[in-house]
C-alpha cells in the first residue's frame, strides 16, 4: 500500500513539474516577444512637423480606451508623438505631414476597437 502511494505521488509530481515547465516556457516566450527591440522611427525634419488636435468621443476609461488609441497612433509611420487625455477627451498628435494627414489619423482613431465606439470632432491643425 505504501509503495502504491509513493508511485502515485511520484507520477503526480512529475506531471505537475512538466506542466509547470511548459507554462513557464510560454511565459518566457511571451515576455521575449513583448520586450523585443522597439521599431526605430526615422527622424522627421522640423520643416515637415505638424501638430493636429481633435476631440475623441466615446472613451469610457483612461487605461483601456485612451491608452489604446494613443498606442494605435504612436506606432504609425510618420508619427513622432501622440497623447490622448481621457479627462479632456483630447488627442494631440505630432507627425510628418509628408507621411500622414489629419484625416488618416482620425480614421485610425475611429477604427480602433470595433470601429463604432470612437468619434472624432473639432479637428485643429
Amino acid at each position: 500500500m505504501n509503495f502504491k502511494k509513493s508511485i502515485v505521488t511520484l507520477v503526480l509530481t512529475s506531471v505537475l513539474f512538466v506542466g509547470c515547465k511548459e507554462k513557464e516556457t510560454e511565459i518566457v516566450a511571451k515576455e521575449t516577444a513583448t520586450t523585443a527591440a522597439p521599431k526605430v522611427k526615422k527622424e522627421i525634419a522640423a520643416a515637415n512637423l505638424q501638430t493636429a488636435s481633435f476631440s475623441v468621443e466615446g472613451m469610457t476609461c483612461a487605461v483601456g480606451c485612451a491608452k489604446t488609441i494613443q498606442e494605435d497612433l504612436t506606432v504609425l509611420d510618420g508619427v513622432q508623438k501622440a497623447t490622448v487625455d481621457f479627462e479632456t477627451k483630447l488627442a494631440t498628435v505630432t507627425f510628418d505631414k509628408t507621411v500622414q494627414t489629419p484625416g488618416k489619423l482620425t480614421k485610425v482613431v475611429e477604427a480602433a476597437a470595433d470601429g463604432k465606439t470612437y468619434k472624432v470632432s473639432d479637428k485643429k491643425s
